[in-house]
């Protein structure tokens, strides 16, 4: 059931998850502390540092809320964040990310004139290996209802995003069982429910390229956005417009990801795709 979400704005919650990244971590901060529109909290949650994250935060930042955790990935680091939050609103930041200084500012003014949104993002500056580039056309930032622009790819950065705490509450926050493309699987549940307020502004600055990158991690990524497909499908929720769109892009992204581990060898993974995709292709051609 979709429905609007009320205003005013109160207080904003900043959630930063990191692991083992001192220097960036600290740049991450100090783009927060520069926000011409202070947040009311900010929190670190280090997933499991080996480096001296913990001694640079409490030393250098006293004003922000440390909290330490074993590792278990970027999703539990962040649902870590949210639970402890006080805030009525969320901003993420990737502590490899840098924000420009009127970010928060400038996303508070859009959704006081654009009230019933409770989940607003920005546009971005992309910095590859020190050298800025230009996003390819699929990597278009979008507003309103947006589900099926969610399908092919994360079209949000969870750095851009300034999401209602109770959207979160809602929709159960990030799934911890995904690796990776985590937040594409939180864009769906949320997307396909609620419209989202785009800010055509670059309030973000992203750095990529460096070898800590999950997307640099796992081969085959595609997986993941192939389990919280069939995930969101099996849940019943969409209207029959949107888990049409759906099913065609599992089965699209199944056959890919299928060709690709064909010729890595994996021939168990090509039998357990051939599987859900006749699953899911049935109910496509059901009466």
């Amino acid at each position: 059931m979709r429905r609007p979400f009320s205003f005013p704005m109160t207080t904003i919650s900043v959630i930063v998850p990191t692991y083992n990244r001192q220097a960036s971590l600290a740049r991450a901060l100090d783009s927060v502390l520069a926000q011409t529109r202070p947040a009311e909290e900010i929190i670190v949650v280090d997933d499991g540092s080996t480096d001296a994250t913990a001694e640079m935060v409490r030393q250098r930042y006293p004003q922000v809320r440390y909290f330490h955790q074993t590792n278990r990935g970027v999703s539990a680091a962040r649902n870590h964040g949210i639970a402890r939050a006080r805030g009525e609103w969320i901003a993420l930041l990737d502590s490899d990310d840098q924000w420009l200084p009127e970010k928060l500012a400038v996303q508070i003014q859009h959704l006081q004139r654009h009230p019933g949104h409770p989940l607003c993002h920005c546009d971005e500056i992309w910095i590859r290996h020190g050298r800025r580039v230009n996003p390819m056309k699929k990597h278009a930032k979008h507003g309103g209802w947006i589900f099926r622009h969610c399908l092919p790819l994360c079209v949000i950065s969870p750095s851009a995003a300034l999401i209602r705490r109770s959207l979160l509450e809602e929709v159960g926050g990030f799934d911890e069982t995904l690796p990776a493309c985590e937040d594409y699987d939180l864009w769906l549940r949320i997307c396909a429910h609620h419209p989202v307020l785009l800010v055509k502004q670059a309030l973000l600055i992203k750095y990529g390229g460096h070898a800590d990158q999950l997307s640099r991690r796992y081969w085959g990524m595609d997986r993941f956005r192939i389990q919280a497909l069939a995930k969101i499908l099996e849940r019943g929720e969409l209207s029959s417009g949107d888990a049409q769109a759906a099913r065609a892009m599992l089965l699209e992204k199944i056959r890919i990801y299928q060709a690709g581990a064909r010729k890595r060898g994996r021939q168990q993974e090509v039998d357990y795709y051939a599987q859900l995709a006749r699953r899911h292709g049935q109910r496509e051609t059901a009466p």
